[in-house]
């Protein structure tokens, strides 16, 4: 009998090994798209952090790692020439392919989504790139590529994190979820494919340099891998260090070109970091392994377990209250969904939590225990839940992460984009995402505001007790307490205070960030929330007789108003000192429009772009000035933004709008008119602009209307900027209306006809289109992945090559075959990315067609002609061909 048993586990194991599952890597022979990890970010760039980690891994473990990358960046700024908009975004794409390739990365998907302009709003990029539609390309790549891991974006608003960025690890990880529902995205006719786990290139904490990549997460609970970038490259005979590094040169239209080579002492090279959102699949909790991540998934796991072995652990409840109980459930099976032999759940809990269950696995695979949170346990903190599971053929365990709440929880009034966030991630079914940062509300230097605090029961009685808010120096709250009564379970209320900054004095914005806590009783005791204003500079701006003169000069009596100082850094390399960048300006008004005085000390000047190059004002020395006219923005959408260049190369300056309600030039902002002086000798300039408020997006508040004045400072020549300054400083806070200064404007009213509501933005929406990228046709005709994750061309309906294209006398002359109607779009194509000639025509199909493209030059040995075929009925095809005829040896 023992013999017997041991020759049937031994036979299951085989079988099971054998059997695809969840993240199990496809036979690479069989599908020529498979990639065992897939990044997904927003940007051509995004990735690059991490190049160092995803070339270790294929050189080291034959790991596979593809990219998909939502938009092109044609809102980046370009510091190699002047293409701007779609050649731009084929410009990056080329960066892009040039960088990834250094880590071994030859799969590059874009989506054609546009990039807009910088913003920090998810809501604002769902909305311009049609989520449901992105989403959908998405899965479809999941489906088609088949990785075991995801890596993505942070997908939560913490200051200063991009919009876009936001909206890519939202969809990878909706995409987590939906690309394994089999009754999500039906249409696509492509079958589920269930990733094993799924991660953030990110960590909140402080860690330190060096192999063992040292590391404390801010919550302890969280899963965070480090993988240190200094390992050696057999490849490269270099660390991947100094790989990623160069990688990083090849992004240089977005001023990446001088990106230092690391430190040469090994402990003083850096870490990529990562924390774990999900995972379905059993690994090592504590594995530190540079691979670590992939165990499990795209690598056996330690504990004997074959790769598509699912473990997966889910709560009832993921904010129990001290002294209650909660469900947890544990699903395992083998690869297939197959039973496993043996099998035993042993959860594990933090000490003094208890459990109740006997491990065993239903029919369903399924095991479920009853966990009583401790009385003592601390609200508000992070717990690790894990499971093992044991079998007849090995073991493996899994964690998630939950976090007990008081009976009573209070939370003040906070921002939209949080709000958003708390919605997305419960409704995604990842709630452990939740609240990872403190409330946060702006609060003008010497005003007041209300700050609602939202009082929840989340216990099984009526509770009573007190609300406080426990303010720092320098500010007060009216009342200091409210009481509540009689809150039943699962109800909410509302404590209402005043809070007022009373000194003037307080630093505000770089230095403004003062935190505050929310004291709250209940009959099973009391609980304190963390929360944060930050205080912005406020100003009133007088109103004039008459008119200022526009010359750049601030004459008598022009400007009586304070003087704002905008010397403080926000983002960029420190200033060496106030002759290499500091500043003021100063606000007037005179009847409907305002006029803004801005004087800046500079020791070099930058380059000077051509007036028709006047876009993209960072790129060299400019004034930026932000106007929110109701002082409520969610994002620079509703808002008036424009920058202001001092000189360009015809001499004098110019003004674009950007990243607002309506960007472009002078057009959109036709009353506006702007003049500066140069210092001579040279240092520093004063830009002066009159703004109509009739050219804003609506009607200004006179009591709290949004304005900030920066200035960005470049001492090169390669268009690249070096240092931002600004009256409100904080990170990121360009694209943050809610952190800009606030400024009163006595006496004025607005015409009565001109709207509150901001009017609908103007947006472009004009992206590169991989149609249009020969790389990405080359890419699609090897690994048949249709463009831009979007459907194949139906059979009926589809185009190829039909054999070598012949060149004769510069002309090449390829046949096309087709099945339906629709756009051809040829290239003749370099083994080295270069394009000779290309052409678009109409296809009327069905038939062959013979096309005649001109070529530029003597092709060299293994230049291809490709085929871009955009279906009249929709979707693309893809194909390549060789060419034959006169070419360089």
């Amino acid at each position: 009998m023992l013999r017997k048993s041991v020759l049937s586990t031994a036979l299951a194991a085989l079988v099971l090994a054998l059997l695809p599952g969840i993240g199990a890597a496809a036979p690479k022979s069989a599908k020529p798209g498979h990639v065992d990890v897939l990044f997904i970010g927003a940007h051509p760039d995004d990735e690059h952090n991490n190049l160092a980690t995803f070339g270790q891994w294929r050189e080291n473990s034959g790991i596979s790692t593809g990219v998909v990358t939502i938009t092109r960046g044609e809102g980046g700024g370009n510091a190699v020439g002047p293409e701007e908009g779609p050649a731009l975004g084929v410009l990056r794409e080329g960066e892009e392919r040039r960088a990834v390739g250094r880590a071994g990365i030859q799969d590059v998907h874009n989506l054609d989504k546009v990039d807009f302009f910088y913003t920090v709003s998810a809501p604002l990029t769902r909305k311009v790139w049609d989520e449901q539609d992105t989403l959908d390309r998405i899965v479809r790549l999941v489906r088609e590529t088949t990785p075991s891991v995801i890596v993505t974006m942070n997908p939560a608003p913490v200051p200063g994190q991009h919009g876009n960025h936001q909206e890519a690890g939202r969809l990878a990880t909706q995409a987590y979820d939906d690309a394994a529902d089999p009754a999500k995205f039906t249409g696509q006719g492509l079958a589920p494919w269930s990733v094993g786990r799924l991660f953030e290139a990110d960590a909140d904490g402080s860690g330190g340099t060096g192999p063992d990549c040292p590391f404390t997460p801010d919550d302890p609970a969280e899963q965070v891998y480090g993988v240190w970038e200094g390992a050696y490259s057999r490849e490269h005979r270099s660390s991947w260090a100094k790989v990623q590094a160069q990688s990083a040169r090849d992004y240089r239209s977005q001023g990446f070109g001088d990106t230092a080579d690391p430190p040469t002492d090994p402990a003083e090279i850096d870490c990529d970091r990562f924390t774990q959102i999900d995972s379905r699949v059993p690994y090592t909790l504590g594995n530190t392994a540079p691979d670590a991540m992939l165990e499990g998934a795209a690598l056996p796991g330690k504990g004997g377990l074959p790769r598509g072995t699912g473990l997966e652990l889910s709560t009832s409840e993921q904010h129990p209250t001290p002294g209650n109980s909660f469900t947890t459930t544990v699903t395992a099976h083998a690869p297939h969904h197959a039973p496993l032999p043996g099998a035993r759940i042993t959860p594990q809990l933090p000490e003094g939590w208890s459990v109740r269950g006997d491990g065993r696995l239903d029919g369903d695979g399924k095991a479920r225990f009853t966990v009583t949170v401790p009385r003592e346990a601390k609200t508000g903190t992070g717990y690790r839940i894990g499971a093992e599971l044991s079998s007849a053929i090995g073991h493996g365990q899994t964690a998630r992460e939950i976090e007990p709440a008081p009976a009573v929880t209070a939370v003040p009034a906070r921002l939209p984009q949080y709000t958003d966030f708390d919605d997305w991630s419960a409704r995604t079914g990842v709630p452990q995402l939740q609240g990872g940062w403190e409330n946060t509300l702006s609060l003008g230097s010497g005003e007041s505001r209300t700050i609602p605090v939202r009082l929840h029961n989340n216990g099984e009685r009526a509770e009573s007790g007190t609300v406080r808010l426990d303010l720092p120096k320098g500010f007060t709250a009216s009342p200091t307490t409210r009481d509540y009564r009689g809150l039943a379970p699962g109800a909410d209320t509302t404590a209402e205070f005043t809070v007022t900054a009373t000194d003037k004095q307080l630093p505000t914005a770089d230095d403004g960030d003062y935190r505050y806590t929310v004291h709250t009783t209940s009959g099973s005791g009391s609980q304190d929330t963390g929360a944060a204003l930050d205080l912005v500079p406020a100003t009133r701006i007088p109103a004039l007789d008459s008119a200022p003169k526009l010359d750049g000069i601030a004459g008598p009596g022009e400007y009586p108003g304070a003087s704002l100082p905008i010397s403080r850094r926000w983002e960029g390399d420190p200033c060496t000192s106030a002759r290499d960048c500091s500043g003021y300006a100063k606000v007037s008004r005179h009847g409907d429009t305002l006029y803004v005085l801005t004087h800046v000390t500079d020791d070099k000047p930058g380059t000077a772009l051509s007036a028709k190059d006047c876009k993209r004002h960072w790129r060299t020395d400019s004034v930026e000035i932000d106007i929110d006219p109701r002082g409520t923005g969610e994002n620079t959408a509703t808002t008036f933004k424009t920058g202001i260049l001092p000189w360009t190369a015809e001499g004098g300056p110019c003004f674009e709008r950007d990243a607002d309600n309506h960007q472009g030039g002078a057009e959109t902002a036709p009353g506006m008119r702007v003049a500066a002086k140069t210092d001579q000798p040279y240092t520093g300039y004063t830009v002066e602009a009159a703004i109509p408020m009739a050219d804003l997006p609506s009607a200004v508040d006179p009591a709290r209307m949004g304005l900030n004045i920066l200035a960005y400072d470049s001492d090169t020549t390669d268009k690249t900027g070096q240092t931002r300054i600004g009256w409100s400083p904080f990170s990121g806070v360009q694209g943050d209306p809610y952190r800009w200064g606030h400024a009163e404007l006595p006496g004025y009213q607005p015409p009565p006809d001109r709207p509150a509501q901001p009017s609908e933005p103007v947006i472009a929406k004009t992206a590169a289109r991989s149609i249009d990228s020969p790389a990405s046709i080359a890419q699609s005709a090897r690994d048949g992945i249709p463009l831009a994750g979007q459907q194949a061309a139906p059979t009926g309906d589809r185009a190829r090559l039909a054999g070598p294209a012949l060149l004769r006398g510069g002309t090449l002359t390829a046949l096309v075959h087709a099945t339906g109607p629709g756009t051809a779009h040829l290239y003749a194509w370099t083994p080295d990315g270069r394009t000779l000639g290309s052409r678009t025509i109409p296809v009327h199909g069905p038939g062959t067609q013979r096309i005649e493209l001109p070529v530029t030059g003597t092709p060299p040995a293994g230049t291809r002609t490709l085929l871009g075929f955009a279906a009249e009925q929709g979707g693309t095809a893809s194909s390549t061909a060789p060419i034959l005829g006169n070419r360089a040896p």
